[in-house]
């Protein structure tokens, strides 16, 4: 079969190469899969270089998530058989940048029908991170202003989405006109450019100065240091990422003197310390999909010898929506 396979660490454009590879086979839980549809996340550019908390061994295929059809099971596997659509998380070295994938039964589950193969295989981190983030940790309410950084990209897009459905004000910042046209058009209630506007003062005139409620920060460094200027009284901040580079440095006393909480999440610690959520945030997604209230925002379907290309647009910020492999796609 064809992947794309990284033998060192380094930009994408430099480590990926499309290569002739054996087909996996499916050992104990596992599953393998005709990949169906690969978005590009910021992680897999982040294992590219060397730099993501997960650190395959080499070589390895990337693709950290998929929507694929099943076409073998490993003997341990009660839930699923071939001829399945499904989408979830793969079992590095065997990504989604390829014709076939590996999965884990666990962190597998039945794509909604509601969606596309590009929509269903772009479902699973970014909603799921949306989901546990505003709801399991903010626990966001009705009426609330939700402020979302990043929101053209690939949690942010999924942000804004759940939070309008959560009858949420969603305030999205985002860097380029085109990424504005982006946020509007999944509902953003308010676009802030931060290219030529302030989102804070944008915050404070939104909200008549109480600023918002929960903050949605997949960035880090000034963006952070940034919101906590415009957080509302009792509003939650949330720590998401670090796509800007900078890890910043709390300043708790401001957290007290302004009666603000800031919350982690670590998304993945769901699958291991309670799987039994994500199934129930899984059916969730599901309703809301099959409710037509979201639906992932796929920009550009790729045959699989751009993938490459479009890793590194992605690594580079250039890319607006989610970038995805689809099978069948043409140039």
């Amino acid at each position: 079969m064809k992947a794309w396979r990284v033998s060192a660490l380094g930009e994408p454009k430099d480590v990926m190469h499309l290569v002739d590879v054996r087909d996996p086979e499916p050992t104990g839980t596992q599953i393998v899969v005709r990949v169906l549809a690969t978005p590009a996340n910021f992680p897999d550019v982040l294992m590219c270089r060397g730099l993501y908390q997960v650190k395959p061994e080499l070589p390895f295929t990337p693709g950290v998530e998929l929507c694929g059809e099943v076409v073998a099971v490993g003997p341990g596997v009660t839930r699923f058989s071939p001829g399945d659509r499904v989408l979830g998380g793969t079992l590095l070295p065997h990504g989604g940048f390829a014709e076939y994938a590996v999965l884990e039964e666990a962190v597998t589950f039945p794509a909604p029908a509601a969606l596309d193969d590009a929509q269903a295989g772009s479902l699973y981190i970014g909603y799921q991170t949306g989901w546990f983030a505003l709801h399991r940790r903010a626990a966001i309410r009705e009426g609330e202003t939700l402020l979302v950084h990043a929101a053209a990209g690939g949690v942010g897009t999924a942000a804004i989405q759940l939070g309008k459905a959560a009858g949420a004000t969603v305030i999205g910042v985002v860097g380029g006109a085109e990424k504005v046209t982006v946020a509007k058009e999944l509902g953003a209630d308010i676009v802030v450019d931060r290219h030529t506007e302030d989102f804070v003062s944008v915050v404070k005139d939104a909200t008549g100065g109480r600023g918002a409620d929960v903050i949605f920060d997949p960035v880090g460094g000034d963006t952070y240091g940034r919101s906590t200027k415009c957080v509302a009284f009792e509003g939650r901040i949330l720590i998401i990422g670090f796509a800007g580079g900078d890890i910043q440095t709390a300043a708790l006393n401001h957290a007290l003197i302004k009666n603000y909480s800031i919350l982690g999440l670590h998304w993945g610690l769901y699958n291991v310390k309670a799987p039994e959520l994500v199934r129930e945030c899984h059916a969730e997604l599901t309703r809301l999909a099959d409710e037509g209230l979201i639906g992932p925002l796929v920009s550009e379907r790729l045959p699989l010898d751009t993938v490459g290309d479009a890793m590194q647009r992605l690594a580079d910020g250039s890319t607006v929506g989610r970038v995805s492999y689809v099978a069948g796609a043409r140039s």
